[in-house]
């Protein structure tokens, strides 16, 4: 296993020599391509060196408490202005207003989406899968799946409603932005803060994946509690690019999502043209192998709160908006315990998606892109095979759960299918038969 790690620490040294990051979760940050393009001492001078222009960026409130405050200073060669006006532009596969959508409470479960035929880069790849909320409350989210097969280059995008957790599943992402370049694969996370401008290119000439459009507050690395200084994910996993700036020119696309509309502007340069920048509202990288997992070793699998990643809080104290949970690789050592989750009905929703390998708690159907959601109060758990055989299994001895990366979106609100998710031919409409087969057990006159 040591081994396998250092190969894979090398593969991604030798992948990310274009890139160049600094470490530390939610860190202020100061970067510059160019030397003594960041002023010195204030923010904006008369003149700034180079030429450029100094504009701000702000992901929250100008008064929130300066631990949650979240802005950035950009040093560009245009200001963020400059651009045509924007007309609306078809949003294909993208939903954004979830009110009106009949929600079944039953377990809905999906195959992966197909990979496009035609020429489709990311923006037209989305589809939008489930959601709840409204962005122009900043309150709730949408959650989409991504098929492409086609880089942008002269077409860029940015969200104004909310924050883009990005989970690839398949293939390579190079996510250019404003403050700089991450190169990101399966098994790492992406987080791309709202507003910022972006365009994403495909190594491998293909990709699929998941993204968490979160409206409300930014995530955040969670509280440790009991568990004290270190564990979970840790601050220092977490990479921001250094500055790079592009300086093009041409007829350019800005594409924007702005109160679930996408809209489309001209632009006559590439919006990537920031020079330096310093700040925390930047786009950041994590490699979910990194995570350090906690569990039980007594008695008793441990709530999924336990592999929590990130949060976005809600102003319910100890209530999340949503969280981001996964299910790494890690060792089961519980004794006389019915390892695998429980079977269970949560207030919470849970929307959950598999990036590599096998989740513990279904024997089958449930594979790599594909996805499932248990609303409020639906009942789910283990499948009849995997119940049987947890049932049965020896629990004297430690077992290891490898080959796995499974996540969950998991939310306060329902989460409310679209249309396109149940009626698509990848909804698995007899996913309800894996709980048919389990046995009655019950025998009164035996203890």
């Amino acid at each position: 296993m040591a081994e396998q790690g250092r190969e894979a620490t090398a593969d991604r040294a030798a992948r990310d020599t274009a890139c160049a990051y600094m470490t530390g979760f939610g860190n202020e940050f100061a970067t510059e391509a160019l030397p003594g393009a960041l002023p010195v001492g204030r923010n904006s001078p008369q003149r700034c060196a180079y030429g450029l222009y100094a504009e701000q960026i702000s992901g929250t409130a100008f008064t929130a408490p300066r631990g949650a405050n979240r802005r950035s200073w950009f040093y560009r060669i245009r200001p963020g202005a400059m651009h045509a006006p924007f007309r609306r532009l078809d949003n294909g596969g993208l939903v954004g207003d979830f009110a009106g959508l009949e929600s079944p409470p039953d377990q809905l479960r999906w195959g992966p989406l197909p990979l496009p035929a035609a020429p489709t880069d990311f923006v037209a790849g989305l589809v939008t899968m489930a959601g709840n909320g409204d962005p122009a409350a900043m309150s709730g989210c949408a959650i989409h799946v991504y098929a492409a097969n086609r880089s942008m280059t002269d077409r860029f995008f940015y969200d104004a409603d909310g924050e883009l957790l990005i989970v690839p599943q398949q293939g390579r992402l190079r996510i250019v932005t404003e403050c700089g370049v991450l190169a990101v694969e399966p098994q790492e996370i992406a987080v791309i803060p709202r507003g910022i401008r972006f365009r994403v290119e495909l190594p491998d000439g293909a990709a699929r994946g998941y993204v968490c459009e979160n409206y409300g507050a930014p995530l955040r690395l969670p509280d440790l509690g009991p568990i004290g200084s270190n564990g979970l994910a840790n601050p220092r996993d977490f990479e921001y690019p250094v500055a790079a700036y592009e300086d093009r020119e041409g007829a350019f696309e800005l594409v924007g999502k702005f109160l679930g509309r996408l809209w489309s502007a001209a632009i006559g340069h590439s919006p990537l043209d920031v020079v330096a920048w310093h700040g925390n509202h930047a786009p950041y990288r994590y490699d979910l192998r990194r995570f350090n997992t906690i569990g039980s070793i007594s008695y008793d699998h441990p709530d999924p709160s336990i592999f929590l990643v990130l949060q976005s809080q809600s102003d319910t104290p100890g209530v999340d908006a949503i969280d981001f949970v996964i299910f790494p690789p890690r060792w089961l050592a519980a004794e006389d315990t019915f390892r695998p989750p429980w079977f269970h009905r949560n207030v919470a929703s849970e929307f959950m998606g598999l990036v590599h390998g096998a989740y513990d708690a279904k024997a089958e159907g449930f594979v790599p892109g594909g996805a499932s959601l248990h609303n409020c109060m639906t009942g789910h758990g283990p499948d009849a095979g995997t119940f049987l055989k947890a049932s049965a299994a020896d629990t004297s001895r430690p077992h290891r759960v490898s080959d796995t990366m499974a996540f969950m979106f998991e939310t306060r609100l329902p989460i409310r299918p679209t249309r396109f998710a149940l009626e698509d031919a990848t909804r698995q409409r007899d996913y309800w038969r894996c709980w048919q087969d389990l046995p009655k057990n019950f025998d009164p006159t035996r203890p």
